[in-house]
């Protein structure tokens, strides 16, 4: 059995019960080197193990998350990855209704030009 990615990074054995292991596999190093990277190992270690194991997937899911947010932007994180997406939702909203305002025009022209 190989090492799993955090026992791997971190240069030690990867024991039987290791609390990494299900979460981190050793073909997706990138992924616990980034958690690793902001939030270090040790509490890492802390918080899976201060969970229920049916939890802790969710919380690696959100550790990875943020952690990959924090590595592309180390000063806003998920926090700028959100306020993008809305800015994007904001101006499709935007275009949505200058979309519908075109075609009520339209139909309300076709509607005069067409007698009944």
């Amino acid at each position: 059995m190989s090492p799993c990615a955090a026992c791997k990074l971190l240069r030690r054995r990867c024991a039987k019960g290791c609390v990494f292991a299900p979460y981190f596999p050793p073909d997706e190093p990138q992924k616990f080197a980034n958690v690793h990277k902001i939030f270090g190992a040790s509490n890492v270690n802390k918080m899976l193990k201060d969970l229920p194991v049916h939890q802790r997937g969710d919380a690696v899911s959100s550790m990875v998350y943020e952690a990959n947010a924090r590595v592309r932007d180390p000063v806003y994180g998920c926090v700028g990855a959100i306020s993008s997406l809305q800015q994007q939702v904001i101006h499709l909203q935007s275009q949505l209704t200058v979309a519908n305002a075109k075609i009520l025009s339209m139909q309300m022209h076709q509607a005069k030009v067409v007698p009944t």
